[in-house]
Parts: structure tokens; C-alpha cells; sequence
């Protein structure tokens, strides 16, 4: 120790002062570390951070919900996080191009689009009677006024009006793009031959499939040729990736099967004699049908069908249908309103001192309408939900849209009729304006009892799966899968935001780790989908922008290949050539095939395929006149033009611009903004957080 203590000290001294000078550098750099790790993306210049952009994603996941229902599947939800992505980009792009053009909208344009005679859409969809479509004046005025002691409703109404405005620009913009595209004369002319001219020839084909695969070898050059002709093909417009993987199923076996048709039969004689219907169906039940009057059309089709023939007191099931057992008691059944129109003043217990003042309010207020003061007066002073301002109004809706307490006491009373109720928002005066139609509800005590597999199957797949994985190396991934008996699939040209991938019903935590990994890793976790258990191994890895030959070269082997026969069957082709379209046939061994009344812009070849190209070439061909070959997409064709007939001269020049122009400006504006997508830096790094 005495003889190595100088270095001890020393080293000692060493790590103190390289600590003491770094300090600020690592202070730093877990700053930056911090902010990377809290991006979403970087969209020209500008950074967007995951707690400011995902309060949009979490609006835009609610407004598919609100759509599709509060079960989205994967797809969807990707879906939702793209859109919220692309206001953002859109937000950032078409900010900066308003700037740059001088583009605004001033108070009194605002003011037009709120209280004006063509108020914005916006403003149309919030204070419009669903009854006739017609601007509710008197609601919007109210609540413009209503706003200024109320900050909750202000704080809505500087939201409205910045989507109003917005929403305005877009307009702008749009009519600037669209005032833009114009369509010549000419234009107009060749449009007008191309979907009206007509050609009559006659062909001879020789197929790409008349030569095997075997028979042809393809050389480096030729690779290199096809890359070179169809470099624009391959300009990836974003980062893909391919895996491969293997599935270990967890459907239910037949033993698993057996088991649980064994405690469904149970539970169906449990059922028949319980004396509490909806409790018990409540407590046995893996879907949750809300114990209310129901309308046909909202249960499974093979149940829906059925059950509204049954009488009250009936039992039906169990019956097996999609992937789960269905018991259903009919409790009641009747003839009710299909949907109605009613007003709501909602009161909140908790700023009321309490249940007991909220009703004591309620039942104030209902004596005060019945003595004939204005509902709508009240709904606009008491009311806490997003009626006020409307003076209660909530429109007219069906059964399903409100909670079960609601919804009982709307389509079980008449109209005029007002009552109190209570839900799990507070305390409710209804008003039931009106009620329409007519038609058979019912109301079920309802049991789903969902086919699972066991634990036990579970288990076994997953053992399955997590052996493989461990065994399993990039470079024998397909080997070994094969020998131990497993399927390998392909997912292909995966983009890292996307919420679907073939055979694969839950992806994003895969693709996710597909991007994070390197090509010809075995992805590091055994992914549980719906069905299955997966392994997966990364293959591929297409950069954006210019893919190269290497890249491609797999892909394009197919295309190369026909290439190569091209050149074999046009040499067969000219060997023949000489004499007339019939007399090149018959050296072939072929007869010549006749096309009548061949318009350009539909360029199908009866009974074969799209030709464009050679269709394109018949078109510019002179009459009577063999054709050198031409290399199509199915083969290698020669044709000789048997006559034009031009139609009849363009009776209006202007309608057949007008008809042109609606195409192009319908496009325009797509294209204005994907051009600024492509001018601009975007960096997206959605895959880290989503």
C-alpha cells in the first residue's frame, strides 16, 4: 500500500478536477438528452414536444371514439395520431405561407363570419336547429352575451373563434391555389379527342410467360439497365422496414372449448330461475349491454334477428355466434318513439351545497315553467352542461345517445311533459318537446360469455415462442422456423407511424421496436397479439429518399425478368416481320387479334391486360402500317393500324375547360401542400412515443 499510495492520491486528485470541469458539460448534456427524449418532431425549425402535442392526439382519439365507438382498433388509433400529425405540419407549413402572402382575416370579417348573413360553418354546426337547419339567432346571441360573465363559456367561445379564423385562411389560401390553374384551349382539345377518338387495329402478342423462369439468366447488367431506366421509381418517400416473424396461435382448443360450454350451461340454468334479471346478468357477463329499452339492429345479427319476435318472459340461448355464448332473458317489450326532441337543465349538487338543495332548486324551477316562465330563460342561468346558451336545447336524438336514466324517462314520457331526474351528472329538468316515429323496443337481461383460451394454452404457446426466441439468430431465422415446423410471414415496406401490418392485429409495440433495431436483428421480446404469440426478425431497412440498386434489386427481379425476355421475343418478333400483320402471325404460328373502337384514354386490351404503352403507340401510328415491336407489360407486341375515326368537332370549348378545371383544382390544393411538405425539413419521431 505505502509504495502505491502516490498513485492512489493522485488518480484520486485526477477524477475530482475532471469531475469539477465537467460538471456543466454534463448538466448540458442531460438538458439535451432531455429535450430529445421529450420530442415529437421538428417540423421546419420548429420543435414539437410530446405534453403539448398530445392533448391533439388524445382529442383527435376522442373524436374517433365519438365516431366509431370507444373499442378503436389499432388502425384507427394510428389513424387518429396521424391526423393530429398532419394539423400540426399543416399548422406550421400554411402559418408560414400566410405570412408570406399577407394573408388575414380582420375584426370585421370575424364579426361577419360569427353574427354576418353567411356565418361560418362552424358557427352553423353549433347554433343550428337540427329540425330545419336554420340559424338559431336568439341562442347565439345569448350566448355571445352570456359569455362575458360566464369564463368558462368565453374561454369556448376564443377556442371557436380561432378555428373560425383558421378555418377562414384555409378558404383563402384554397381560392388562391384554385384561381391559379387554368386549362388551355388546347388542352381542352387533346382531352376531348383522347376520350372520343377512336382506333381500329388489329395485334399479334408474344407472352412473357411463353418463356420459363428457368430458361432465362439475368446479369448484373441487366439489374443495372432496369435501375437506370426507372430511376424515379425508386425515390422512397419515407423510412420502411420489413420483418419477418412467426405466430404461436392461443385460440381456444377443443378441450378449452368444451370447458367453457360446460360453464355456460350452468350458468344458463342459473339464469333461468334467478329472481334478479339484470344484477345477475350484470355480474356473469364479458359485454355489458346497459339494462334499457333497446331498438333492432344494435345486438349481433344472428341474435337480432330472433330476439325481437320473442314475447316478454322468454329465454333464448345459449346460442354460439362471432366468438362468444349468448343468454338473453326479454324482460319487457314495446312499442316507443323512435327518437326525441327535448331540453335539459342540468344541475350540479356539488356548487348547490349538496343533493338535497339541487333538488329542492329542481322542483322550484319545474313549479316556475309550469306557472309559464321561460325554460329556455332558466336553462341559460342554471344550467351547467353544453345546452347552456342554447337555451336548454339538446336537439333531437335516439335511443342509445344519453345515459340510461336520461334516456327512460325522455322516451317513456309524452311530450309537454317535464320531470326530474337524477344521473351521474347531477340532477336533471327534462322537457320533452316531441316525439317521433314509432317502432318495437325491448329490454334484456343480457349475458356474453366470450371463448378464451386457457391458461393452460396460453402458456404452452407462449413456452413455444419464448424457446424459439431464444434459440433463434438473424442469420437462421427462416432455417430454423422451417425445421421446427413453423410458418414464417412477411410484413413488407412497414412505415414507422402505421397501425397495421399483415396477419398481425395488435403491431405498434413490434413496429415500434423494428425501428429502434438494426437490419438483421431478432426483435428482442415475444409480442402478444389477440391470437398469438410473435417472434420477429428485422430484414430490410429502406432509407428515405434515393433507394439504391441493392436496395431494390429483390423487388425489381420480376421486372427485370420480363425485361430480359423482352429482348428474346422482340428478336423473334423481327425475324417475323415482313409482309402484312396476318402474314407476321402465321410465321409465328399466330393469328392476328382484331381491336375495334380503342379510345386512348382507356387503353384495356380485350381479354389481356393495360397496355398503355403500346396502346399510346397505336395512337401515333400511320394507317395500314406494321408496327416495330413494342415491350408492353404482359409481352411483346406488333399491331398494324386499320383506321381512325375522329369525333364529331367540341360543340363547347368553355364546358369542356370548366369540366377539366373542377378535376385539377380538386387536386390542386393536395399537391400545393404536398410541395411544401417536400421543400421543407420534417423530422418525425412519432415511433418513440406512440
Amino acid at each position: 500500500m505505502r509504495t502505491k499510495m502516490g498513485y492512489f492520491l493522485v488518480g484520486g486528485i485526477a477524477v475530482v478536477l475532471a469531475l469539477f470541469v465537467l460538471e456543466p458539460l454534463l448538466q448540458q448534456g442531460t438538458a439535451i438528452f432531455g429535450a430529445s427524449r421529450n420530442s415529437v418532431g421538428e417540423i421546419d425549425g420548429k420543435e414539437i414536444k410530446y405534453e403539448e402535442f398530445n392533448p391533439k392526439v388524445e382529442q383527435s382519439l376522442a373524436q374517433f371514439r365519438q365516431q366509431y365507438g370507444s373499442n378503436i382498433n389499432p388502425q384507427m388509433q394510428a389513424m387518429a395520431i396521424d391526423n393530429a400529425w398532419q394539423a400540426e405540419v399543416g399548422e406550421v407549413l400554411l402559418g408560414k405561407e400566410y405570412a408570406r402572402l399577407g394573408l388575414i382575416v380582420s375584426g370585421d370579417e370575424l364579426y361577419d363570419l360569427i353574427n354576418g348573413e353567411r356565418p361560418s360553418q362552424l358557427i352553423l354546426q353549433n347554433f343550428s336547429d337540427q329540425q330545419t337547419g336554420q340559424i338559431d339567432r336568439n341562442g347565439l346571441m345569448s350566448s355571445l352575451k352570456a359569455r362575458e360573465s360566464n369564463p368558462e363559456l368565453k374561454a369556448k367561445w376564443l377556442q371557436l373563434e380561432e378555428q373560425i379564423e383558421k378555418q377562414a385562411l384555409q378558404q383563402k389560401y384554397a381560392n388562391l391555389i384554385r384561381n391559379s390553374v387554368y386549362v388551355s384551349t388546347l388542352e381542352a382539345t387533346d382531352e376531348y379527342n383522347n376520350r372520343n377518338k377512336l382506333a381500329s387495329f388489329k395485334y399479334v402478342n408474344l407472352d412473357y410467360s411463353s418463356i420459363l423462369d428457368a430458361a432465362v439468366k439475368i446479369s448484373d447488367e441487366d439489374y443495372q439497365a432496369y435501375y437506370d431506366a426507372n430511376k424515379k421509381r425508386f425515390d422512397n418517400p419515407t423510412e420502411t422496414r420489413g420483418f419477418e416473424y412467426v405466430s404461436f396461435s392461443i385460440k381456444p382448443t377443443k378441450a378449452d372449448t368444451a370447458v367453457v360450454k360446460t360453464q355456460v350451461d350452468k350458468l344458463a340454468a342459473d339464469f333461468r330461475t334467478t329472481p334478479n334479471d339484470s344484477l345477475f346478468a350484470a355480474n356473469n357477463s364479458d359485454v355489458k349491454v346497459p339494462y334499457t329499452y333497446i331498438s333492432k339492429g344494435k345486438l349481433d345479427p344472428a341474435v337480432d334477428s330472433v330476439i325481437f319476435n320473442y314475447p316478454a318472459g322468454s329465454f333464448y340461448g345459449p346460442v354460439f355466434s362471432g366468438n362468444s355464448y349468448k343468454l338473453i332473458k326479454v324482460v319487457d317489450s314495446r312499442f316507443s318513439p323512435d327518437s326525441v326532441k327535448a331540453s335539459n337543465i342540468l344541475l350540479d349538487p356539488s356548487k348547490l351545497g349538496g343533493e338535497a338543495n339541487a333538488y329542492k332548486l329542481a322542483d322550484s324551477l319545474k313549479k316556475a315553467i309550469q306557472g309559464g316562465a321561460s325554460f329556455a330563460a332558466f336553462a341559460d342561468t342554471y344550467n351547467t352542461d353544453a345546452s347552456k346558451g342554447k337555451g336548454g336545447d339538446l336537439g333531437t336524438f335516439a335511443r342509445g345517445t344519453m345515459v340510461p336514466e336520461f334516456e327512460n324517462a325522455a322516451f317513456n314520457g309524452n311530450t309537454g311533459d317535464l320531470k326530474i331526474i337524477k344521473s351521474q351528472f347531477g340532477i336533471h329538468i327534462l322537457k320533452i318537446e316531441k316525439q317521433v316515429g314509432s317502432s318495437k323496443v325491448v329490454k334484456l337481461a343480457y349475458i356474453e360469455k366470450s371463448l378464451a383460451p386457457s391458461e393452460k394454452t396460453r402458456q404452452t404457446a407462449y413456452k413455444k415462442a419464448t424457446a424459439f426466441l431464444a434459440d433463434v439468430k438473424g442469420d437462421n431465422f427462416k432455417d430454423l422456423a422451417q425445421k421446427s415446423g413453423y410458418t414464417v410471414a412477411l410484413a413488407d415496406k412497414v412505415t414507422a407511424t402505421q397501425g397495421f401490418a399483415p396477419g398481425l392485429d395488435n403491431p405498434r409495440p413490434l413496429i415500434k421496436d423494428a425501428y429502434a433495431a438494426d437490419k438483421g436483428d431478432v426483435l428482442p421480446t415475444v409480442y402478444s397479439m389477440d391470437n398469438a404469440y410473435v417472434v420477429a426478425h428485422l430484414t430490410d431497412v429502406m432509407p428515405k429518399g434515393q433507394l439504391t440498386l441493392a436496395d431494390v434489386k429483390k423487388q425489381i427481379q420480376p421486372m427485370v425478368m420480363n425485361a430480359v425476355k423482352a429482348k428474346m421475343l422482340t428478336e423473334k418478333l423481327n425475324k417475323a416481320l415482313g409482309g402484312s400483320i396476318d402474314q407476321v402471325a402465321a410465321k409465328l404460328g399466330k393469328t392476328a387479334m382484331p381491336v375495334q373502337n380503342m379510345v386512348f384514354a382507356n387503353p384495356i386490351i380485350p381479354g389481356l391486360a393495360q397496355e398503355n404503352k403500346v396502346v399510346g403507340a397505336v395512337f401515333g401510328s400511320q394507317v395500314g402500317k406494321v408496327s416495330k415491336p413494342i415491350e408492353g407489360d404482359k409481352g411483346v407486341y406488333v399491331f398494324t393500324v386499320q383506321g381512325f375515326t375522329n369525333p364529331a368537332p367540341m360543340a363547347n370549348t368553355f364546358k369542356q375547360k370548366e369540366t377539366m378545371i373542377l378535376g385539377v383544382t380538386q387536386r390542386s390544393l393536395g399537391a400545393a401542400f404536398q410541395a411544401l411538405q417536400e421543400k421543407t425539413e420534417i423530422k418525425d419521431n412519432r415511433v418513440k412515443f406512440y
